[in-house]
């Protein structure tokens, strides 16, 4: 009886200690050092799982705005489970030595690549090209009637106007150095150089809108730095600022990358090949309210994400994963152009998604021409 009461003392400050090692590494991860290593970030999370269970990612990543980082799971008919945000480990170097040969290390985890398109659940409506994937309570009848209307706005097309926005809520989310079937469990998946980060990929989306003749503006403030947390509060500032300063802006895109890991080992790559060149694949997330988010107008963001979906879709086939389109906010109740774009994943390259980039922004520029006042 006296070594089981031992035992019982000794399993309870285990827990403890489990609790408090997940709240310190936590704190200094996001409050006391912005940059810090992925180990601290893996011990947290470790730590939450073993006091809180399989949520403890989802309550270590909660943000504000409407929206829980990480707490919507993407599952695509290849059953691989995409976690948005999961990643928080960052980085103040360059990586221009990239392109350079790596030597592979003795922990490394493994990069599979997974063209995704759309599963046999009927939760994926079909459009003209591409999909829907459908995660509210609204009839894939609904939406069809809705997607198959044009968006309400018009743009001017005269090369001067400001007419978009491109931001990005999360802008030092960074890539793999290169395109290799391992990846460095120490390396970093955050950047704050602009050249090796999402903001790196929004240059390339507002080259094509630009040498198309339509007004583009690009907002490169790392709102995810010093701190995660409370970035889409930051971005929504901005954004308001913008809107407030030029009326014009018709659309807001907000440039992301996605984090895929389904498990501790392996990270995926949505990727494909386009023009014989590897691609990044990119997901449109389309916010819904569902009645407690103050968005009474997110249907005509569908429209605009559905007609963008089905020009890439037409342009490029495979460039897209089926849109997402769910409960969540994500800033996109100020505009009625209001999307996320998930290009590419952290194991993918940054050319990849350049590529893709260059690729959205093309299709981009077609939907929009498209939507030409008296054109």
């Amino acid at each position: 009886m006296k070594r089981w009461m031992i035992r019982r003392k000794q399993l309870a400050i285990r827990a403890c200690a489990a609790l408090l090692c997940g709240c310190i590494c936590y704190t200094a991860a996001t409050k006391t050092i912005p940059l810090f290593s992925p180990f601290l970030e893996r011990m947290a999370l470790f730590s939450a799982a073993v006091t809180f269970g399989g949520g403890g990612q989802e309550a270590v990543y909660a943000e504000g705005s409407g929206t829980v980082a990480g707490s919507t799971v993407e599952t695509d008919k290849s059953g691989v489970t995409s976690t948005p945000e999961s990643s928080l480990a960052e980085s103040s170097e360059s990586s221009a030595e990239s392109s350079a040969a790596l030597e592979k290390p003795e922990n490394a985890g493994v990069v599979k690549r997974q063209t995704y398109g759309a599963g046999t659940s009927s939760v994926y409506i079909p459009l003209s090209a591409g999909y829907i994937k459908n995660g509210t309570k609204l009839s894939a009848d609904t939406i069809q009637k809705t997607v198959s209307q044009k968006p309400s706005f018009e743009i001017l097309a005269d090369g001067k106007t400001p007419e978009v926005l491109i931001m990005h809520t999360h802008a030092t989310e960074s890539y793999q150095p290169g395109i290799y079937d391992w990846y460095d469990k120490a390396g970093a998946t955050r950047n704050q150089d602009t050249a090796q980060n999402t903001c790196r990929v929004g240059d390339e989306i507002a080259a094509q809108l630009t040498a198309a003749g339509i007004g583009v503006i690009h907002d490169k403030t790392l709102h995810d730095y010093p701190s995660y947390n409370g970035a889409y509060e930051r971005s929504a500032e901005t954004v308001k600022k913008y809107l407030k300063q030029y009326p014009s802006i018709k659309v807001v895109l907000d440039v992301h990358r996605d984090a895929i890991q389904p498990d501790d080992n392996t990270i995926i790559a949505p990727a494909t090949t386009i023009n014989g060149k590897p691609c990044a694949q990119v997901m449109i997330i389309s916010g819904a309210d569902d009645g407690t988010m103050n968005m009474p107008h997110y249907l005509e963001n569908l429209k605009f994400s559905a007609a963008l979906q089905v020009q890439m879709e037409t342009d490029y086939p495979t460039l897209t994963r089926p849109v997402m389109f769910s409960y969540r906010k994500y800033n996109q109740d100020l505009t009625t152009g209001s999307i996320l774009l998930e290009m590419g994943g952290h194991a993918n390259s940054l050319d990849e998604a350049i590529y893709c980039g260059e690729l959205v922004g093309k299709s981009l520029a077609k939907t929009l021409l498209n939507l030409k006042k008296n054109g």
